[in-house]
């Protein structure tokens, strides 16, 4: 699946610190890179294509770029992968109410995600990948789990992880049976259903069902489950052990502890990720955010009346990553206005010296993503251009790679 083009991203003079994140395994900070290391991993779960994008795939795949593009600024030869579910249920569903084909809804909406990554001058990943292109591999993986006797095949044809074959399942989210069972009934398992040797374990792989695409593979045909298709797609491009797994923090479970258990029985390495890194949700006007209340906020949306993706990407990163945030007109509204003294300050030709906010903008990116510090980092300098001018006739210029090259902000007008 081809990817998009890539935003220019400056070189900036020396390094900062080591980019250290909240990983909700451990629940501290960790360095995400071994010290030393010259190359660095992540997958990030991208969109299931049946609309796109709103805020709360922009605000996650931003958090996930600031990563990307600080791991290139430490000079790190940084291999990414990005999924696109692009046959799973809520696509069948979606085509079926709209009364058009799976396969052309998913390819629209995935051409759109494109241009709004494009627009909000998000890096692409290396590795771009559609489920449909993973159903060899899900099918020799899930063979494999089969013969390793970590899957069994349920009365139905449909085959099943069983989560007893993890050791350590439970150790990515440490959240307690109870909880585990009421986000499987929630967020796509199936954990009342009968024939399954524990009500936790998660579907492998789909029979054949009336009405849905199915492939013929080494486990015999049908289609793959979510879960998997992450896992498979992961370690054939990035390995057995990645260093962030990335995603909204509705994915800790079930998805991404069930991943990770099907990586680590699948290569027999563990952990899978040496960090699980999980963004917050984005809430409208007090509202939390989601398709089943219809008050998802577009990008393509927003783009189409005129706002500029650069404020829209400045708005996102206002408040930290991990926090549950509302997405306002006011919030927009303070981005512009943000964005507006930026782009003034970096348009003098003399302003003050940048390098004290280029090393203080790394110092908080490296801390956790802390996007507010570094906000206001460029604030600070920013204002004092304005008000005081300056002598220096390349700081503008450092300011504006900094900004474009950490943060991701056009400030050119």
């Amino acid at each position: 699946m081809d990817s998009w083009s890539a935003p220019h991203v400056p070189a900036l003079p020396g390094h900062g610190p080591a980019l250290r994140l909240h990983d909700t395994a451990s629940a501290g900070l960790r360095e995400t890179v071994k010290p030393g290391g010259e190359r660095a991993t992540m997958y990030v779960c991208g969109i299931t294509p049946y609309d796109a994008t709103h805020l709360g795939h922009a605000a996650t795949m931003i958090t996930f770029d600031l990563v990307h593009r600080y791991w290139l600024d430490q000079g790190l030869d940084v291999h990414y992968a990005q999924n696109v579910t692009d046959v799973d249920e809520p696509l069948f569903e979606r085509a079926e109410r709209d009364g058009t084909d799976w396969q052309v809804l998913g390819l629209r909406e995935t051409a759109l995600y494109r241009e709004d990554m494009v627009a909000l001058q998000v890096l692409p990943p290396r590795h771009f990948i559609g489920a449909v292109e993973s159903v060899p591999s899900v099918g020799r993986a899930v063979a494999d789990l089969l013969e390793k006797g970590a899957a069994y095949r349920h009365e139905s044809g449909d085959v099943y992880y069983a989560v007893e074959a993890d050791p350590d399942f439970g150790s990515e989210s440490n959240y307690d049976r109870e909880t585990m069972l009421k986000y499987a009934r929630e967020r796509g398992g199936d954990p009342d259903r009968d024939g399954k040797r524990d009500p936790l374990d998660p579907i492998l792989w789909n029979a054949p069902r009336d009405g849905e695409p199915s492939w013929n593979t080494e486990v015999g045909p049908g289609r793959p489950g979510w879960h998997i298709e992450c896992a498979c797609i992961a370690v054939d491009h990035l390995g057995a052990t990645i260093d962030v797994q990335g995603g909204g923090n509705d994915l800790i479970y079930p998805h991404h502890e069930m991943s990770a258990a099907h990586a680590e029985s699948l290569t027999g390495e563990r952990p899978f990720a040496r960090s699980y890194v999980h963004t917050g949700m984005i809430g409208l006007d007090g509202e939390k955010m989601s398709k089943s209340l219809g008050n998802l906020v577009f990008v393509s949306k927003l783009r189409a009346e005129g706002v500029d993706p650069a404020a829209v990407r400045l708005a996102l990163l206002a408040h930290h990553y991990r926090s549950d945030r509302q997405w306002s007109g006011a919030a927009l509204a303070e981005a512009e206005l943000r964005l507006g003294r930026w782009r003034e300050a970096v348009s003098r030709e003399l302003a003050l010296p940048a390098g004290a906010m280029l090393t203080a903008v790394r110092e908080r990116l490296a801390d956790d993503l802390d996007t507010p510090g570094a906000l206001a980092a460029v604030d600070e300098w920013a204002g004092a251009t304005l008000t005081a001018g300056g002598g220096d006739p390349s700081a503008s210029s450092l300011a504006r790679d900094t900004i474009g090259g950490l943060l991701g902000i056009h400030c050119t007008r």
